[in-house]
């Protein structure tokens, strides 16, 4: 029971459903946070947080369900865990003193400019694709993108629930 690309449906739908649940309960987290009150942000304000919250989770569960044998997944876990701590240095930073900020020379590289080939573009496109050779690189983007299609009828099916 395996497609063309060598994925079983079966491990397919395993995927889909361990996806939705762990999105479903990030969600939930998220609502119950939400409880705790907004303070003075306007409406737009508000939305937009919680537009990048969603979307945060939905790649967080989804990364976290392909798990470490991904290198797209281990790579978006990377950069998430790294934008929280900065984030949480970030208020840190701001409630402990306002520092004066010291502006640094730029030093002058000098880059050699080539144009980006097809592959680099699909490198800047795949999480952790930088550093794939070009074979590993297209597997990858064939698991990441059937991964982003699970997640886009995950979240399709829970707006249709929630819009009737």
């Amino acid at each position: 029971m395996t497609t063309k690309h060598g994925i079983g449906t079966t491990h397919t739908r395993s995927i889909k459903n361990r996806f939705a649940r762990r999105f479903l309960r990030s969600l939930l987290k998220m609502k119950r946070s939400n409880r705790l009150g907004t303070g003075f942000q306007s409406d737009e304000e508000i939305r937009k947080r919680n537009t990048q919250r969603i979307k945060t989770a939905a790649d967080r569960s989804m990364a976290r369900v392909v798990g470490p044998r991904k290198i797209w997944s281990r790579a978006l876990l990377f950069k998430l865990r790294n934008r929280a701590r900065i984030q949480v240095g970030l208020r840190k930073r701001c409630l402990v003193s306002k520092k004066k900020k010291v502006l640094r020379k730029e030093k002058k590289v000098q880059v050699i400019s080539r144009e980006p080939n097809r592959a680099d573009n699909l490198r800047k496109l795949v999480p952790g694709g930088d550093s794939m050779d070009i074979c590993c690189l297209l597997e990858e983007t064939a698991h990441y993108i059937k991964c982003l299609a699970t997640q886009v009828k995950v979240m399709q099916s829970i707006a249709d629930l929630y819009s009737t």
